[in-house]
């Protein structure tokens, strides 16, 4: 199963954070997955496997489109 998240996505954990929130926004996608509350502002990093077990849904998409690379144009004078 690929994990299809993004950076601005709002997504809920199975756990409750000591502050009251289940709702973080993902700011950094990577071989581990950073996370900030929406309730107190608390930034953890959590490690993919690990996100992918405490996930319980992701709440709302963000609006960017994912970020996809043109290719690169060939060098032709040779």
């Amino acid at each position: 199963m690929t994990l299809d998240v993004q950076v601005d996505d709002v997504v809920r954990l199975r756990k409750q954070h000591p502050c009251g929130s289940t709702d973080w926004v993902v700011v950094r996608v990577g071989a581990d997955i950073g996370l900030r509350c929406l309730g107190c502002g608390r930034r953890i990093l959590l490690p993919r496997h690990e996100f992918r077990r405490r996930l319980k849904t992701i709440v709302t998409r963000s609006e960017k489109p994912p970020l996809v690379l043109p290719p690169r144009p060939r060098d032709e004078s040779s």
